[in-house]
This record gives C-alpha cells, structure tokens and sequence, in this order.
C-alpha cells in the first residue's frame, strides 16, 4: 500500500530512471539509486525498507510483495507529472538533500565555505548548504530559478 502522506514516501529506482531520482532528491525525497543494481536487489530494498520501487521494466513491476510504480514514459516530465498524478507527491523539502548520493543537505555559514566556493559566488551569494557525505557545496545560483520552475510547474500540467 503506498501511503497517503507524503512525508513518508521513499523511494528505490532502477537503472533506466537515473535522471528521475535525482530529480526526487531535489524535491526532497530519499531516492536510493545505483544503476548497478540488480532487479533481485531493488526487490529486496524495496521490501526490506519499504519504498516504492520505480521502475519502466514491466517484469520487475510484475514482481509480489513490493510497491511497486510503473512509469509510462522515457521522459523525465512526463514522469513527475505521472509521479504527481499517482502518489501524493508535494514540493514540500525541495533541496534539501544531495542530487547526488542523497543525504541530506546541512546548512553552513558563509564563513564556512570560505575558500571552498568560486570568489564570484561567495561575494553574491548569502545561504550554502554542504552535503556531509560527499563534500559538494550547494546555494542558490542562477540555475536555482530554473530548477525552482520545473519543480514547481510538473504539478500544474
């Protein structure tokens, strides 16, 4: 059963929906991926940490005692818009986890960064957050506004 509220949706995508997950992080959801993975192994995450498995395979979707969401398209738009359309998905924690290996982000100060950042970003830029795991750097760049968009605007197709 997938729940009602989506606070507690996680999720485990395969190895076609790379550029999805990380899309998920980026509204704030744990996203497990590695497209190494195996179909037995996502099964077994799926079930063992009860997520939703994503996946375009129509075989790994067939399988029992998983959650299991089968996504129509190829396309990434598309595929939010079918997320939206089927779970009860928000944007209520949009960046705050890592695009990248998922955990979630930590606010820092400006000094923190400090020689961390291009000089052009530290002296624009107010509000950092660090992924504690794999050390990236993330604020609001000029790509923010485009990111915030596309986020924002797959709920309203």
């Amino acid at each position: 059963m997938i729940p009602a509220d989506s606070t507690n949706l996680r999720f485990v995508a395969d190895a076609m929906l790379g550029r999805l997950a990380k899309w998920l992080r980026i509204l704030g959801y744990d996203t497990l991926y590695n497209p190494s993975w195996d179909d037995p192994y996502l099964v077994r995450v799926a079930r063992a940490e009860e997520r939703i498995l994503l996946t375009r395979d129509a075989e790994l979707a067939r399988r029992r005692g998983v959650r299991v969401l089968m996504l129509e398209s190829e396309r990434l738009e598309a595929q939010v818009r079918q997320l939206r359309r089927d779970l009860p998905l928000s944007t209520g924690k949009p960046f705050s986890r890592c695009p990248v290996c998922n955990t979630p982000l930590e606010e820092i100060t400006k000094d923190q960064v400090w020689g961390q950042v291009p000089p052009y970003v530290f002296a624009t830029q107010s509000e950092f957050r660090l992924c504690p795991s794999c050390d990236r750097f993330y604020w609001r760049g000029s790509h923010w506004e485009h990111m915030t968009e596309f986020v924002v605007g797959q709920g309203e197709s």
